[in-house]
């Protein structure tokens, strides 16, 4: 029975230019060699399986070819590169860090490098997971790692670059590896089934290429597990059955009932998804993820960042029209906060369901935001128009407005006596109104109307009505006690509670005023902001205390309470001056005794 070979180790790459998705470092590679400008030590970092030992060795065997290709590539039939191959090379030494990490090992990889090659240009070493070495076997090393002898060459590879020193990374040229691309990955399986004459769908090797996370080295692991599983046949449905990915369909089908607001579908589809065996963090990952993918499918010039296979990308972009952006950002973020929040619930099934019924009624709540303000629902639940909000503009000079004998108030005042007679409306014309005129024009219209800056110059002087004072105006000085104050005093207050004026009902509460002389009253508030509270609500307390009591020249004004703080004694030096501040005799036993504290 043949023994069988992982796709892994059987197409591996041999040449520069089977190397899969490094195109920027092989390059860089070949030039170096073909302008014969090698480095002393290079240094290749990346991701796992991504063909960072792969490069190094084809660097081994190339730099070492007697027969040289005109592209850059060894031969691979001279004496060179068939030792190499066949592993019996003298000239190419590995040594796993993982596993030989102490100062001994590198000493003896030290001794070595003396010897020089045999029959070829270079002695090559090669040092996989070179981050495992320890700081002894690394400080060991400097030196030689910075003076070679001529013929030798040290190829570094690790895939935690942070965790060398950066002695180390000075004396290397470093190579970044980058994580293989999804679509590269899939065209390189394509290759592998069709020479081992394997039956696939592309979306399928999609899924695989997306799995392995920018590594090939699992991406071919994953292929031949999902090729003993199926029996040589790699199909879509193999694939999310054998490697336990939740199906595109199931994201398709609950976008569709988010959108619709079918929430009852939409729970019953992630109950299937968890009676299958998914986890809902894996689920909400993905739907995110899935909401990303429309988002990006929504602009022609994004398309590229779709990393699937072309059936999928056609569906992402016939669902992602019937979706909007604002439905897509809200539901990502609602989304992204249940995976946040995820494992700290302890009711974890809750924590996704509600996270879904937030999304199925994303739509009903834009469409409430964008309705008109001016709408408001009637009895009969159906939007009504509201009334349309009187002008504040002035009325024309030819009709005079009707003022008031006494100034209306906007609060309930005292009972008023059945004998007082009702205020007697007046008109006044308009013209009796304060004015401020507005100079340098040249004419002296009269006109209220206040015109715009292009119709001053034309219409010239302009007459304006000055801002109208807060405050009532009145003869009125009755008499009053001050348990009547207090009364009305109260009954404001209650008022402001009423109104849930809450942080303005804490300075009503808290003192009450004060007469400092006659018809002068103050109250005392803790700080800042409630004097700005107070300030702010002054007129209306001064107007309803004024009508109330009928006497216009009441003031009320807030001060800020100054209180000292007394600082209270914590160490023992601050007790002992304390209490010899109270008794000296303290002092005097400190002294003669020759005290101290511990």
């Amino acid at each position: 029975m043949e023994n069988f070979i992982v796709s892994a180790r059987k197409y591996r790459p041999a040449t520069f230019e089977s190397v899969v998705g490094q195109q920027h470092i092989t390059n860089t590679l070949k030039n170096a060699i073909k302008n014969n400008q090698l480095a002393q030590a290079f240094l290749f970092c990346g991701p796992r399986g991504v063909g960072k030992t792969t490069c190094a060795r084809i660097l081994a065997k190339t730099i070492n070819c007697t027969n040289l290709q005109p592209n850059g590539e060894a031969c691979g039939t001279c004496d060179s590169c068939r030792s190499f191959l066949n592993g019996n090379s003298f000239n190419v030494h590995e040594l796993d860090a993982a596993s030989n990490n102490s100062v001994d090992d590198i000493r003896s990889l030290i001794e070595q490098v003396r010897i020089p090659p045999q029959g070829v240009r270079y002695k090559v070493y090669i040092i996989d997971e070179v981050h495992m070495l320890s700081q002894a076997a690394f400080n060991a090393f400097l030196k030689t790692l910075e003076e070679p002898p001529h013929y030798a060459i040290f190829i570094l590879a690790t895939t935690e670059k942070h965790k060398i020193l950066p002695t180390i990374l000075s004396r290397c040229q470093i190579f970044d590896f980058n994580r293989i691309r999804v679509e590269d990955m899939a065209n390189h399986l394509a290759s592998i089934a069709k020479k081992e004459n394997i039956s696939y769908e592309p979306d399928g090797l999609h899924i695989i290429a997306q799995k392995a996370d920018g590594g090939l080295r699992d991406a071919l692991s994953m292929f031949d597990q999902i090729v003993s599983f199926s029996g040589g046949n790699v199909t879509y449905r193999s694939v999310i059955d054998n490697l336990n990915i939740l199906d595109y369909d199931y994201y398709f089908n609950i976008t569709d009932s988010l959108l619709n607001e079918n929430s009852a579908n939409t729970l019953l589809l992630f109950d299937e998804i968890l009676t299958k065996g998914f986890d809902g963090a894996h689920f909400i990952s993905g739907l995110s993820d899935h909401f990303r993918n429309l988002l990006v499918g929504k602009d022609t010039s994004t398309l590229k960042l779709l990393e699937v296979s072309e059936g999928i990308k056609t569906k992402y972009l016939q669902q992602s029209q019937a979706s909007t952006v604002s439905f897509l950002l809200s539901a990502m973020n609602i989304a992204n906060q249940c995976d946040l929040n995820y494992k700290l619930s302890k009711n974890q099934r809750l924590q996704v369901e509600l996270a879904l019924l937030k999304m199925c009624h994303l739509t009903s709540a834009f469409n409430l935001a964008a309705a008109p303000l001016n709408t408001m629902p009637s009895q009969e639940g159906q939007l009504k128009k509201k009334p349309d909000t009187p002008a504040l503009a002035p009325q024309p000079a030819a009709e005079p407005a009707p003022v008031l004998s006494e100034p209306p108030t906007n609060y309930t005042t005292a009972k008023t006596p059945v004998n007082k007679p009702e205020p007697v409306v007046k008109e006044a014309p308009v013209a009796e109104k304060p004015k401020v005129f507005i100079p340098n024009l040249h004419s002296a219209a009269t006109s209220v109307k206040i015109p715009s800056l292009k119709e001053l110059g034309k219409q010239g002087d302009v007459l304006v009505d000055e801002e109208e004072d807060p405050y009532l105006k009145g003869d009125d000085r009755e008499d009053f006690t001050m348990d009547s104050f207090l009364k009305y005093w109260n009954e404001y207050a209650a008022k402001v509670k009423a109104d849930g004026k809450h942080n303005l009902l804490s300075i009503f509460n808290a003192n009450a005023p004060t007469m400092l002389r006659p018809y002068e009253f103050e109250i005392i508030v803790g700080n800042k902001v409630q004097e700005n509270l107070f300030r702010n609500e002054r007129p209306y307390v001064l107007n309803f205390l004024r009508s109330t009591l009928k006497n216009f020249g009441i003031e009320l004004n807030a001060r800020i309470d100054e209180q000292t703080v007394v600082k209270r004694p914590y160490t023992n030096q601050e007790k002992y001056q304390h209490m010899a501040a109270k008794n000296p005799a303290l002092a005097e036993l400190k002294k003669r005794f020759n005290l101290d504290f511990d």
